[in-house]
This record gives C-alpha cells, sequence and structure tokens, in this order.
C-alpha cells in the first residue's frame, strides 16, 4: 500500500466523521419559537435609538451654530465704521482713474 493512499484514506475517514458530528450536533440545535421576532425588535430598538441620536445631535449642533452667530453678530460696534461714516470726498462708483 502507498503512503499516499492510506493519508488519503484517512483525510477523507477524519472529513466523514466530522462531518456527521456537525450534522449530528447541527441536528440537535432547535432555534427558538420567537426569535426572529426578537431579533427582529432589537434591530428596530437600536435603529430607532441611533436615529433619535442622530436626530438630536443634529439639532445641538444647528442651535450652537445659531448661537454662536448670533453672539457674534452682536459684538459689533455700535458706532457707525469709517465706511459708512459718510467722510469723504468721493461718490459710489467714482474713483481715480
Amino acid at each position: 500500500m502507498n503512503d499516499t493512499t492510506g493519508n488519503d484514506t484517512g483525510r477523507d475517514r477524519t472529513e466523514r466523521e466530522l462531518q456527521e458530528a456537525l450534522a449530528a450536533l447541527a441536528g440537535g440545535v432547535q432555534p427558538a419559537p420567537d426569535a426572529y421576532r426578537t431579533a427582529r425588535g432589537d434591530w428596530l430598538r437600536r435603529e430607532r435609538r441611533r436615529r433619535l441620536v442622530l436626530a438630536v445631535l443634529i439639532m445641538v449642533v444647528f442651535t450652537l451654530a445659531t448661537l454662536i452667530g448670533l453672539w457674534v453678530l452682536n459684538q459689533t460696534p455700535s458706532s457707525p465704521g469709517v465706511i459708512f461714516s459718510g467722510v469723504g470726498g468721493t461718490t459710489a462708483g467714482t474713483g481715480p482713474g
């Protein structure tokens, strides 16, 4: 008998035995009757929570941006600047040249 043939036969037997053992193990596993409903409910809860957190985060960022913008606009000086003071001899649209 050839060594290679002996190894192949042993490998085939081992593979067959593993397949039988796994088939017997898998055959004994019974899913819970409401496993799909439970998994789907968990997934939907996580999805709702994710959307709620995202919506709250968007509202917070928008509110902060608005408040910072209003604060920056409120920091301008109350006296008119040089550009709008009306002092100067040139009129709009005319210039050197």
